[in-house]
């Protein structure tokens, strides 16, 4: 009992220690953000502290943490769910019950973690799949794959891609009920730059007959080779997401070197042979002027380091780096962007080359926003944001598949 008091007492102290942060005004649920932004970071500190004095590594600690709010698949009266696995690929499936006369549309939902964590088993994620499925009336497919740094890039691609072509096979879209010319590919965050890519590649994909209909990325992030954005300098101490944590998370997911982390902070990280593609993500022209405010672009330094990773220039993992021409057979798209995230700029810039390529983009932004609201949808770590970030994403889905 002891042990336990004194962690508690300590947890507290910690706690306390980063309730006094800056909020926005305009944020709703003031109060409510702050703790929850306090609880986030103060388990940071105590992973950071372990991980120095060799404990554990910092991913396991919050791996930890996030386990604990995993659920079993649970059937409603409105739902039949089942954990299965495409190629063995784990996957979650969420089928109405409700006899229909004809195909249903469906959704396949990656999810966020920073692709070193998480689960389609965590609260937020499930509660998330089953109202799509509920409300729309359609088969869900949610899929997880392997988590950094055990896994570097391009493990997650390759399990996305695995199990989406799995499951638009003729045979499988029969088995399930699936009009497999109502198939949307939706994503958060991490789960977005994964959806975002594996949409890319299932459309310019001939040998691919069956093709993704429409896609939506939440707060996506979708480049890795410019460190420096208004929205990383905006955020920089943001809420729940730091630029420092940012960094770590792609640095876990790119290399095991330690020493790139650093040079991402620098913006110096990227190879001599790269300067052909800051054009398109030159937040300079592709920013709206709104976003842009008095900030100056300057172009990364280039050649400075020296880091053999053929990752930094792959579409796969920055799929803000394709050209026009892949652009332009890419479906119909809806993006959403919060305010106050450090990725926010990415979701900005991808509606921009899209609509240039002549793609149809619906966006929203969301002025009070944050990132990684949708984990937040029940109770006790409830948020408003979620909800309606939430119902938006729904609605849109409702109108376009």
């Amino acid at each position: 009992m002891g042990f336990k008091t004194l962690c508690l007492g300590l947890f507290c102290i910690l706690f306390a220690s980063h309730i006094y942060i800056t909020i926005p005004g305009n944020i709703e649920e003031f109060w409510k953000v702050m703790a929850l932004d306090a609880v986030a970071k103060t388990c940071t500190f105590v992973a950071m502290c372990f991980e120095n004095i060799g404990i554990m590594r910092y991913e396991e600690f919050i791996s930890i943490i996030l386990r604990l709010d995993y659920t079993q698949p649970l059937s409603d009266e409105y739902i039949t769910v089942t954990d299965t696995a495409f190629v063995d690929i784990p996957v979650r499936l969420y089928l109405p019950k409700r006899k229909s006369d004809m195909a249903r549309r469906a959704v396949i939902y990656i999810h966020g973690g920073a692709y070193c964590f998480g689960s389609f088993k965590q609260t937020g994620f499930d509660f998330l799949n089953r109202w799509t499925a509920r409300k729309l009336d359609a088969v869900v497919v949610a899929l997880d794959y392997r988590n950094a740094p055990q896994h570097l890039f391009p493990t997650q691609f390759e399990d996305s891609i695995t199990a989406v072509k799995f499951f638009l096979q003729d045979k499988i879209l029969t088995k399930y009920g699936v009009d497999p010319a109502r198939i949307c590919i939706s994503g958060d965050s991490s789960g977005a730059t994964l959806a975002a890519a594996v949409t890319q590649q299932v459309r310019n994909d001939l040998k691919i007959k069956h093709k993704i209909k429409i896609q939506a990325l939440l707060y996506p992030h979708l480049q890795i080779i410019d460190s420096d954005l208004p929205a990383h300098r905006e955020n920089e101490h943001g809420i729940l997401l730091t630029r420092d944590l940012a960094i770590k998370f792609v640095s876990l997911y790119l290399t095991k070197d330690e020493g790139f982390s650093q040079a991402v902070k620098r913006n110096q990280f990227m190879p001599l042979e790269s300067r052909h593609l800051f054009k398109f993500v030159n937040w300079s022209t592709l920013l709206p002027e709104k976003y842009r405010k008095d900030h100056v672009y300057t172009e990364p330094i280039l050649g400075r380091s020296s880091f053999p990773l053929p990752a930094l220039m792959d579409i796969r993992a920055s799929p803000l780096l394709a050209n026009d021409s892949q652009l332009q057979n890419l479906p119909s798209t809806y993006i959403l962007t919060c305010q106050y995230d450090i990725v926010r700029d990415d979701g900005l810039m991808y509606v921009t080359r899209l609509q240039n390529a002549g793609v149809q983009v619906t966006h929203d932004h969301i002025e009070d926003g944050i990132h990684g609201a949708l984990s937040y949808m029940t109770p006790p770590l409830y948020l408003n944001l979620g909800l309606r970030i939430r119902d938006m994403y729904i609605s849109w889905l409702d109108k376009n598949l």
